[in-house]
């Protein structure tokens, strides 16, 4: 994932906890940018992206800003990496650039790794916006399995 596609989960994020207290209010650029450190001009291109694809309604206007259109439980963080950085591959041969890679032909690996991409994007496909904007857990008290996104997963201590 590119810094992009962080920005957008990020800003996204900020939209659905902000949505969580009301609805209907809009949040700005500025207001987003300055809160996570990010460049205002990236993050208005980002939230431009994601409105052409109605991720996010922007309200022009010096009151205006961007909301969410959806339900944050209804994008899921594969939906964003994707609009964002287009579709998701850990390896080049399985974007299609077979052509480029020398072993392809007597790789080993190609489909233990293909497994490996197939699970990670069906594990972002299950996470959503609005279980990424959850508070952070306190790792002293929170039971990690409670959340979603942690079922199956093993912790070791």
């Amino acid at each position: 994932m590119t810094k992009r596609a962080d920005y957008a989960l990020l800003a996204l994020s900020h939209l659905a906890a902000a949505s969580s207290d009301d609805p209907n209010r809009l949040m700005n650029t500025k207001e987003i940018a300055e809160q996570y450190e990010i460049p205002v001009e990236l993050l208005a291109k980002i939230l431009q992206i994601l409105a052409k694809h109605g991720m996010v309604a922007s309200h022009p206007g010096p009151t205006g800003g961007y909301k969410l259109l959806r339900p944050a439980r209804d994008i899921s963080v594969a939906e964003v990496v994707t609009i964002v950085d287009g579709p998701f591959s850990l390896l080049h041969c399985t974007a299609g650039e077979e052509s480029s890679c020398k072993q392809y032909s007597r790789c080993t690996i190609r489909d233990p790794l293909a497994t490996i991409e197939q699970r990670v994007k069906d594990l972002l496909a299950e996470i959503s916006i609005e279980e990424i904007s959850l508070p952070a857990p306190d790792p002293k008290f929170e039971d990690f399995s409670a959340r979603p996104f942690a079922a199956g997963i093993t912790l070791i201590s």
